[in-house]
Parts: structure tokens; sequence; C-alpha cells
């Protein structure tokens, strides 16, 4: 494969915390000259990738199936409904088909907390793993491009007051998000019901009502209600989230002139952002799913990078 200088090499990607801060930064840089078309590209041979997704998914999934054809790989069909998984079969048998066929990058999503970890420390499978979210641990993808849009908004992260506010507890974008802001020098606020926040995560920020924060932040990341995660547990009406939690359109004539909102999608309107409000001018909500295919583009570069 040809690829110009200054690209990161990876061998799976799978979490953020195996990233150092110069690749976190190289793979938003790569991601940003991809979208200004400033990389050349080109591959020395055929390569295959397959998007696994057990989990339903619009966004990420199809984000991957853009920058994968973007970048010139051939992408095999996988329907999970459909596949052997419905006669038993185990992921890591799956994968290990996938890798026996010839596929050289595997984008799993799955609703088992760290699936990834028997896969890349399998000897035999040899495709690479790109984890599109997992349970509710991490989702590396979308914290990239998250913070591709707020470096291109701010270029940098030193000292930026960022608000990351709802479902906390079962948000892998919060978890991936906290973890990697804080490391690169951001002053880090939760807000949201209490009883979706855990004092886990007090070693990356402040918990705060977001009344008290909200005339304050740069950036004020919202998050969706996950009910699919909640078993029925501190379940809100739609009217009550959005008054005492959810961004009104009071709460955003107090935001910053120079504040923007981000929010990973899909969005639940009029519970954690006012309807009106999703493409406000503050609001960064297409920019993030139209920057999820430039850095996951960076992503597969990196990939195919680590296998040569």
């Amino acid at each position: 494969m040809v690829v110009t200088d200054g690209a990161v090499s990876l061998k799976h990607l799978v979490s953020m915390e195996i990233l150092s801060n110069e690749e976190v930064l190289g793979l938003i840089k790569r991601g940003l000259a991809f979208k200004e078309k400033k990389v050349h590209f080109s591959l020395d041979r055929q390569y295959f990738a397959a998007n696994l997704f057990f989990e339903s998914s619009t966004r990420t999934h199809k984000s991957f199936e853009v920058a994968e054809k973007k970048l010139g790989l051939d992408v095999i069909e996988f329907d999970a409904k459909t596949s052997s998984v419905n006669k038993g079969e185990t992921l890591y048998d799956t994968i290990l088909t996938m890798s026996a066929l010839g596929v050289d990058i595997c984008v799993v999503r799955h609703s088992q907390d760290d699936y990834y970890k028997e896969l890349i420390d399998s000897r035999t499978i040899q495709t690479s793993i790109v984890n599109g979210g997992d349970g509710s641990g991490q989702h590396p993808s979308q914290c990239l491009l998250d913070l591709m849009t707020i470096y291109d908004e701010f270029g940098s992260f030193e000292n930026l007051k960022i608000a990351i506010a709802g479902d906390i507890t079962h948000s892998r974008v919060a978890k991936s998000n906290m973890q990697i802001l804080k490391r690169l020098g951001a002053q880090i606020y939760f807000s949201g019901p209490e009883e979706w926040y855990s004092s886990e995560f007090d070693v990356y920020g402040k918990y705060v009502a977001i009344d008290d924060i909200v005339d304050q932040v740069d950036v004020l990341m919202l998050l969706r209600i996950q009910h699919e995660r909640h078993d029925g547990q501190g379940s809100f009406s739609k009217e009550t989230y959005h008054e005492h939690y959810g961004l009104t359109k009071e709460r955003y004539d107090q935001l910053k002139s120079s504040a923007i909102i981000m929010h990973p999608a899909p969005v639940n309107r009029d519970v954690e952002i006012a309807d009106s409000l999703v493409e406000a001018p503050k609001s960064r909500i297409v920019a993030q799913m139209q920057n999820g295919v430039f850095v996951r583009m960076a992503i597969l570069e990196a990939i195919l990078k680590g296998k040569t």
C-alpha cells in the first residue's frame, strides 16, 4: 500500500486507552487532511473489509462503509440476522471464519463489553479488529470524530471547558471521551440525572447541574438516553427529562457565542435537545456525522499501514 508520510500505524483499534496522545492527534490531523483532500492514497493489492454489526446502527455502520469504499477497499456483506450466529456460532468463530477467508479488517459492534479481547489475543485470527462499539464499554471511532470536530473548531483541547450531559453510565461515547479529553488538557464536567452518574467518573471531572455550567462551557456534549440498556429503571417522561436535563431554547441562549453543541446521535428530539436546535448555528451534530467518514478513513489507513 502506498501512503504519504505521517500516517499512524496500528494493528487494531479497540480502545482509546491504547492510543498515545501523539497517535490521537495524528489520526485527527489525518482525518482533517482527508477532509481537505490533501492525502494521496493508493492500494498495492486488493484489501477486504467486513462490517459485523450485532447491534443496530446507522451512522457508524454506514460511515465505515463509505470510508472503506472511498479508500478502495472491497466490502464484504454481513448480516447478523442471516449469518451462522443464528445456528449458535460464537463471535470468535465468526471472526475466525472471516480471517480464514482472507478478510483484512473486521469492524465489529457487539453488546458484550470487551468482546474484542479474545479476538486480538488469538494466535490464529489474523484479521485486524476495529471496535465499532462494545456494550457500555468503548466507542473509539465516535470518540475520534468528536475530537476531530472539537479540534477543527478550536485548534486545541488545552483548558477547554467541556460538559458531558445525559445518560453517562450507559454511554460508551462518554467513557471514551472523558478519558482522552482529560489527557489532552480539557476540563471535564458531567451533568444529568444523578442515578445515571457513577463516582468512578470523579477522576475525570466534576458532576454539576446543567444550569450551573451551561453559560461557561466551550463544548456541550449531549448524550442519547439509552432506553435499551436501562431495563426499565430510571425512566423519565420526555417532558420531564427535557425540562430538567435537556438543552432547551432558554439554556441555548445562555451558551457563550463561541460555544458548540455536540451529540453522537441518534437524537431523541425534544428530549436531550429541543427539536429546533438540532441544526441551530451553534450545533455541530451534522458536522460530526460528516467528520465521521474522514476520521474513519484515517483509522482504516492506519490499520492498513500496520499490515505492511
